[in-house]
């Protein structure tokens, strides 16, 4: 999928009142990106299949035109954007331990913009969830559903398109209504979507599932990345934005990991797993409710 906005730079593009349009057109962009990538990618497979080629053949090419991708979009960011922060001219190559060290000291040091920490504890149970949905959704689908490859690639284009459409539209309704009522309503989405797709015995009733999954998926994380950037101090942008990247790694690995581990438990009952993931949102729902996002504002315009 084609790259999106890098987070630190979102408050130095978007004025507040903004900020969530702003990241709705990034995440929104890069949908259109990774539909671009599959539609460019399917349109090869077809055309290696028709020459008699085998998956061996033809699946190391894809990586190589989604690694052209991400390498185009790339240079656009590279290119137009500026880094504002001032040169380190002795920095100096840390060791893995020293990373480690850091970031423990930057997650101590935002201890005391309890809104911000608020938000990345709840980014990371529903972003865990968001998770499960990216990595598993084609395994759910084939497996217990039925879906045949063909149609596993169209739901995947239509959960980009849907995507897409959630990232732009609840953009404009975060400036509106405010990023923390829009990212709980995408919230109580994602809890409809692990029932609907648990409880599904047909195509027919996953597709819903998959659109209403694709819509909240881009709102979700632009509304979250919003939130974050109006409560970032502006003298720690890349330190706490590298807090909030950290909090979605460990997501990504938390949300899979807990799917596969009730997966093996309850000897293969998928449905289970997809079912349980809506705790995670749920958590995340229940951690969102205390963060103050005009007090999370404050707090990190406060002088240093």
């Amino acid at each position: 999928m084609a790259s999106r906005l890098p987070p630190r730079f979102l408050p130095e593009l978007a004025k507040p009142h903004a900020m969530g349009r702003v990241s709705g057109w990034g995440w929104s962009l890069g949908y259109i990106g990774g539909m671009l990538t599959l539609g460019i990618c399917l349109a090869y497979v077809l055309a290696a299949q028709a020459r008699g080629e085998s998956g061996s053949q033809f699946v190391p090419v894809t990586m190589w035109i989604t690694a052209a991708m991400y390498g185009a979009a790339a240079l656009v960011t590279f290119s137009l954007l500026r880094e504002h922060s001032p040169a380190q001219p002795n920095a100096q190559v840390v060791t893995v331990v020293q990373s480690l060290h850091r970031l423990r000291q930057t997650l101590r040091e935002a201890l005391p913009y309890r809104d911000f920490t608020r938000l990345l504890a709840c980014a990371v149970a529903y972003q865990g969830g968001v998770a499960v949905a990216i990595t598993l959704a084609a395994i759910y689908a084939e497996q217990v559903i039925g879906f045949q490859p063909q149609e596993t690639m169209v739901l995947i284009f239509v959960l980009n398109l849907a995507a897409f459409a959630g990232a732009l539209l609840l953009g404009y309704v975060q400036d509106r209504v405010g990023h923390k009522l829009t990212l709980a309503l995408t919230l109580l989405g994602w809890v409809a979507t692990c029932f609907i797709a648990a409880l599904s015995t047909d195509k027919a009733t996953f597709w819903w599932a998959a659109a209403i999954a694709g819509f909240c998926m881009g709102s979700s994380q632009s509304s979250g990345r919003a939130m974050a950037g109006l409560m970032v101090p502006a003298h720690r942008l890349g330190e706490f934005f590298g807090l909030w990247t950290f909090a979605i790694r460990l997501a990504s690995i938390l949300g899979p990991l807990m799917y596969g581990l009730i997966t093996w438990l309850s000897d293969g009952n998928q449905r289970l797993a997809i079912g349980a993931t809506s705790l995670l949102f749920m958590v995340g729902l229940v951690l969102l409710m205390p963060v103050d996002v005009e007090r999370g504002r404050l707090a990190a315009q406060k002088p240093a």
